[in-house]
């Protein structure tokens, strides 16, 4: 809870928190002269010491947890964290001032061992890496093919697909066990079927994930990609160049398997170019154009068929996107299926709305999904107990003042999502799984932002989003969920927020 001097300034509706900053800023003529930069509350006066205490303590793991007592104890602003000078805000009224001082091309912290490797290898950068006016020209032909709802009804049955396939095997599964239940760590199989449904949207095509023996370079993508990520975290907070010159046995680790990763693309882009040329030249064999009604190919043939961007960008965007894909999916799933499972009436309410709306659906998945609201308002708030990153970054373009401080522009501001969703003082009964907070009309902006927000959002959210829908509505319709164990799940963070130990769920068919 923040302190009562902090409290005064917020609302009696939870989540419409006023900033102090829009009361106090006038100056002498109207209220008291914003105070310093060097006046915000900080963790600490110096950069190293701090990151000695992280590593000696191992914050780094339960660096959410430290942010949420770091507001606790010094209020809703405060600067440096560890070793990065950074000013730190949880309230959305805070966030709305720092989003209105993002700029034309918003920028945000860099995955520095990502850049290092496209930087070492000569690779171009997609838009998750670039800044400027070059992120932003890349970042508008994106968004026509994976966020305008015309997007979206193209890939919404491919995500469908994969989804069905995904709940008619676990059927299968537990069949097989002669009982009509089956408990099990799910984490593996969320992970296979977050990267086949990537892969179906991304590539145009199914890579067999569901097979009881998926190809060998099936295989050797899913491991470079366990293997990349893995790597990432400890190379956030380490100098990528002196490691590149060492030849650090890390940093060779990770960049070999971004390598092998690339190669997965640059295979799919070749074999889709192929495809569209034996395409135009059937057309003009024939005298007749290409036929542009054909069912969805993926991302990827669109990209090269509109030829936006040059080859190079498209792998780059495409295999940024499909690193980005995987664990930030799979892993809310799991936080999805445990709070459905330890919520059982909260599950039944849930599953009545998802009969009812496939029922009258007709198989249309878009017609499925808009027919159950309170499905994707179970999303968002698995998002808000548990948000994948537990940081929105940006640098304002301009200064700014917050909770009356003067916070000069090109500082880093981080919105902390995990301390902002699990605060009482932002939302009601927070500890509490309780979908239906969102259906509330008098809900304001700035309180859903696991998603990021304005023009920097996350590109994969409409793809994301859909597939975590997709395919709860489907287990829902198949299987009763529960659980052994209703305590509440131990977090950890790595690059995302996860569990620290899966929950191991019941299904059992309905």
């Amino acid at each position: 809870m923040l302190s009562a001097s902090v409290r005064q300034f917020v609302c009696p509706t939870r989540g419409l928190s006023v900033s102090v900053a829009r009361q106090r800023s006038e100056g002498p003529a109207g209220g008291p002269q914003a105070r310093g930069f060097e006046e915000i509350p900080h963790t600490g006066s110096n950069g190293y010491i701090n990151l000695f205490w992280f590593l000696k303590e191992d914050r780094f793991s339960s660096l959410h947890k430290y942010m949420e007592k770091s507001f606790n104890a010094l209020g809703p602003i405060y600067r440096r964290l560890g070793s990065q000078e950074s000013v730190n805000i949880m309230l959305p009224a805070d966030i709305m001032e720092l989003f209105q001082a993002e700029g034309l091309n918003p920028q945000r912290m860099t995955v520095q061992p990502w850049a290092a490797h496209r930087e070492t290898r000569k690779h171009s950068k997609g838009i998750f890496l670039k800044n400027g006016a070059e992120w932003r020209a890349d970042r508008i032909l994106m968004n026509k093919e994976v966020m305008l709802s015309s997007a979206v009804s193209l890939f919404l049955p491919p995500l469908d697909e994969v989804a069905r396939d995904f709940c008619q095997i676990l059927r299968r599964r537990v069949e097989a066990e002669g009982r009509r239940s089956l408990t099990l760590d799910p984490s593996p199989d969320l992970f296979r079927f977050a990267l086949e449904a990537s892969c179906h949207v991304l590539y145009g095509e199914r890579i067999g994930l569901f097979s009881p023996s998926p190809s060998l370079e099936s295989q050797h993508f899913i491991s470079a990609l366990e293997r990349m990520l893995a790597t990432t975290t400890p190379l956030l907070y380490l100098p990528s160049k002196l490691l590149i010159t060492l030849h650090a046995p890390l940093w060779t680790q990770h960049a070999t398997a971004w390598d092998v990763i690339f190669s997965h693309a640059d295979a799919r882009i070749q074999k889709v170019y192929q495809k569209l040329q034996s395409k135009h030249r059937q057309a003009g064999s024939s005298g007749h154009s290409p036929d542009n009604q054909e069912a969805f190919s993926g991302v990827l043939e669109q990209l090269i068929e509109k030829g936006q961007l040059s080859l190079e960008l498209i792998k780059a965007n495409i295999t940024e996107l499909m690193a980005g894909a995987v664990d930030t999916t799979a892993v809310p799933l799991q936080f999805a299926l445990f709070e459905l499972a330890r919520n059982p009436s909260i599950q039944e309410m849930v599953r009545r709305q998802v009969q009812s709306s496939w029922a009258s659906a007709g198989g249309d998945p878009q017609k499925a999904l808009q027919g159950a609201p309170l499905l994707k308002n179970t999303v968002k708030e698995i998002l808000r107990m548990y948000p994948v990153g537990i940081t929105v970054q940006r640098y304002p373009v301009r200064d700014i003042i917050i909770q009356n401080y003067h916070i000069p522009a090109g500082t880093l501001v981080q919105a902390c999502l995990y301390p902002m969703g699990r605060s009482e003082d932002v939302f009601r009964e927070a500890g509490i799984f309780k979908p239906t907070r969102w259906e509330k009309s008098e809900q304001r902006g700035f309180l859903s932002l696991a998603f990021g927000f304005g023009a920097r959002q996350c590109v994969g959210r409409r793809i994301a989003d859909n597939e975590m829908q997709l395919l709860l509505f489907h287990i829902l319709l198949n299987f009763q969920l529960s659980v052994s164990s209703t305590d509440n799940i131990k977090t950890k963070y790595t690059l995302i927020l996860q569990p620290e130990t899966p929950p191991r769920i019941t299904f059992t068919l309905l």
